[in-house]
């Protein structure tokens, strides 16, 4: 059988979409798809319908590198509501529960600021973590629920907090895997009242800080005054998703190695972790690898060569 032809053009880079409340991650995904028409994509990490921001999505080759973007810390703006909880733990879900906020505003900061650190966290039923292949979501909705076990997360910082009667504020720094709304949860159950999300923006995602996202409006302005050459402009290129590690650049023997599979020596390089790798060839970007115990690069992601 005739293998199928990939519908799109082939485009290589990551958009920062900064995702609208009400849309899912892959509903916002298949629309920035269709706009730019590109044959491959995928996005980084899901954000609840409820939330807002820094959604990367990556096109062509940069979904080889999603993965690490998926791993990395995040930061996010959270409002809050205490003395109300939800099923969903946010706004979207059905309250089952009230109760009145005693504690003062100096109470309110004290019991978040007490999370910052390692924490463990028993994940919501109304997560996308999958048991048995199915993502708990879809089992809550059908009234099941099924035990959880607690997972380590790590909290950088809490700060910004503002507190207003019954609303609280405050802007978190957090490893891969922290659940806001778990976090809220977790907090309104240690001030006796319970609370809920509700509303969520995220602002940072690893090496992406402080970046230019753009609304699916922007996306359309765009393509109608530039077309798709306007568009692929908006693409940062494959690499910024490692930025942040080492740059290890290679001549041509050991380019032409990595290439193979094999590991290389390079006098220049870093003692351990992962790193950048880039080729003699104009400065070219062509993957990354990691240090071994015995100082040799190991390739690990490389891009495709024609």
């Amino acid at each position: 059988m005739a293998r199928r032809r990939a519908r799109g053009r082939n485009i290589n880079g990551i958009l920062l979409l900064n995702k609208s409340t009400g849309v899912t991650s892959n509903g916002a995904l298949q629309v920035a798809k269709r706009l730019i028409a590109g044959a491959k994509a995928g996005h980084t990490g899901s954000l609840d319908p409820l939330a807002t921001g820094m959604l990367p999505l990556c096109f062509g080759e940069a979904t080889k590198f999603s993965q690490f973007l998926l791993d990395a810390d995040k930061t996010y703006q959270v409002t809050a509501k205490l003395g109300v909880v939800t099923e969903t733990g946010d706004a979207d879900g059905e309250i089952v529960s009230e109760r009145a906020v005693t504690a003062s505003a100096e109470e309110i900061s004290t019991a978040l600021l007490s999370f910052v650190g390692d924490i463990e966290q028993i994940p919501s039923m109304y997560s996308a973590i999958k048991h048995q292949g199915q993502p708990l979501y879809k089992l809550a909705r059908e009234g099941i629920e099924v035990e959880r076990k607690p997972r380590p997360v790590t909290i950088y910082r809490i700060d910004s907090i503002a507190v207003n009667g019954d609303e609280v504020s405050f802007e978190v720094a957090c490893s891969k895997g922290t659940y806001v709304r778990t976090l809220v949860e977790d907090v309104g159950e240690k001030l006796g009242c319970g609370g809920h999300v509700t509303a969520l923006h995220r602002t940072e995602v690893g090496p992406f800080a402080e970046e230019t996202m753009y609304t699916m409006d922007d996306l359309g302005a765009t393509k109608q005054e530039g077309g798709f050459e306007a568009l692929d402009a908006l693409l940062l290129p494959i690499d910024a998703a490692v930025r942040h590690w080492p740059a290890v650049h290679l001549g041509p023997d050991a380019s032409y190695y990595i290439r193979q599979g094999q590991p290389v020596m390079v006098a220049d390089r870093p003692t351990s972790g992962w790193v950048r790798l880039y080729s003699e060839k104009e400065n070219e970007f062509i993957g990354v690898g990691e240090v071994q115990d015995d100082g040799m690069i190991a390739p690990r992601r490389l891009l495709t060569t024609n």
